[in-house]
């Protein structure tokens, strides 16, 4: 696997012999856990793992759950009451299943901001992100239509606002907005789509992060420094590698425990904290909330939709240019999904031959304005589109664009990247190859 020279899996007794022959699994497992594994990576490789842990939490507390749910505009609130109430556990398991949506976003954007830094979408792991981006899309609908599901009133209110965008397209809106609604208006008919989806999606993700692990293993892993593991010889690729298994193993369980001490407090503690309090009120379609806001992980592509109305000098040309085809509220939708879009083209638009961003002055400058833009939509999208807080959306959402189809392209001509060391192992070396003692006698190699 990943095309290193490695020791593979060779069956020791006839039984072994006998199932490797017919079905190699035991050989696959193997190689997986056995992949080596760049040793410079550094603490922000742990996501990968809490990403899997959140998935089989999402799983295994949602399929427990549709056990006690009723999906039907009429009983729908109050099954989720009686998980609340009466079902041994259930306002456990709710809670697990409400707060693990945030930590898998909380760790899903950490996984990405990681990999833009670190140029992990760099060829050759283009398919690798390309499949990144579509678990994360799937990620997005699946926590959408659960968010529908208890039937509260922003619940309720929210999948009214974000299904009437699909309304905005020129000549077919209506038609997939009627389609998806199952009929003119939110109502019994969505709420069973929507349960049926966000049952069935989950699982659709879980084959593609098999894909996604299956990619980055035929690639090999990226690490710190963008540069490859030798696969020049085996002894050349040891100097460079460790085996995933013990020594990232035990790294990533490490990272996980402390992670999950951490979330398990808020769970106790303080469950609703990122939620509305609105939707502990049951969906009533005659009162409409004074603010309808989506679930915080969705508030950075909200602003970007609401940044650009009809005052907007773009909006105004691209209206008049379209002969009104095109209005505010489609070209909202557009750059909303656009946001998404230019992420997942980053490897064809960062045109540096540099992969890790370690190395480049210019580009760090730019991303951690990147980071701090993030915030701010995020902050943005929370707040009434009345004031200061569209102008702020605005060119939150204009450096966004701006970052990926200006900024990276003209870095690559315009950077002058500093020295990278030849191989992984030199970069090890100068980090952890010396003692810090006065004797100068060679520290222990570590695991990390």
């Amino acid at each position: 696997m990943s095309g290193i020279p490695h020791d593979h899996y060779e069956p020791k007794s006839k039984g072994e012999n006998w199932i490797h022959s017919r079905l190699p699994v035991v050989g696959l497992l193997y190689d997986t856990i056995m992949i080596p594994t760049p040793k410079n990576l550094n603490w922000m490789w742990i996501w990968g793992i809490v990403l899997t842990f959140c998935l089989a939490l999402q799983i295994i507390t949602g399929i427990v759950l549709a056990m006690h749910y009723t999906p039907h505009v009429d009983l729908a609130f109050a099954s989720i009451e009686h998980i609340m109430r009466n079902v041994n556990g259930g306002h456990m398991l709710r809670y697990l299943h409400m707060n693990g949506a945030s930590l898998f976003f909380v760790a899903v954007y950490l996984h990405i901001f990681r990999g833009l830094y670190y140029g992990s979408y760099k060829a050759p792991r283009e398919i690798t992100w390309i499949i990144g981006m579509l678990i994360y899309l799937l990620m997005m609908g699946t926590a959408f239509m659960g968010y529908v599901l208890p039937w509260g009133q922003m619940s309720f209110w929210g999948a009214t606002v974000i299904t009437g965008l699909f309304g905005a397209i020129p000549f077919i809106g209506e038609g997939i907005q009627t389609w998806l609604l199952g009929g003119p208006a939110v109502d019994n008919a969505t709420l069973n789509r929507f349960f049926s989806l966000h049952y069935l999606l989950p699982f659709v993700i879980a084959g593609l992060v098999i894909v996604h692990i299956w990619a980055f293993h035929t690639t090999g892993n990226n690490n710190p420094t963008g540069v490859e593991v030798r696969r020049t010889s085996k002894a050349d690729a040891e100097k460079d590698t460790l085996p995933f298994w013990p020594y990232f193993v035990i790294k990533d369980l490490f990272a996980l425990a402390v992670i999950l001490a951490v979330f398990f407090a808020v769970v106790g503690f303080m469950p609703n904290y990122l939620g509305h309090p609105d939707n502990y009120i049951e969906a009533n379609p005659l009162a409409t909330p004074a603010h309808i806001v989506p679930e915080w992980y969705f508030l950075p592509f909200y602003a970007i939709l609401r940044a650009f109305d009809t005052e907007v000098w773009l909006v105004i040309a691209v209206n008049f240019l379209t002969g009104g085809i095109i209005d505010a509220k489609f070209f909202g939708v557009l750059a909303m999904f656009g946001a998404i879009a230019v992420m997942a083209l980053a490897p064809w638009l960062d045109t540096s031959s540099v992969r890790s961003g370690r190395y480049r002055p210019m580009f760090k400058m730019w991303f951690w304005v990147f980071v701090v833009n993030f915030v701010v939509l995020t902050w943005v999208g929370a707040m009434p589109a009345e004031g200061i807080y569209p102008y702020i959306a605005l060119v939150g959402s204009t450096y966004w664009f701006a970052y990926f189809l200006v900024i990276l392209p003209l870095l690559g001509v315009l950077e002058k990247p500093l020295p990278q060391p030849e191989t992984i192992e030199e970069d090890f070396q100068a980090h952890y190859g010396k003692s810090s003692s006065t004797d100068g006698a060679p520290a222990a190699t570590p695991a990390e």
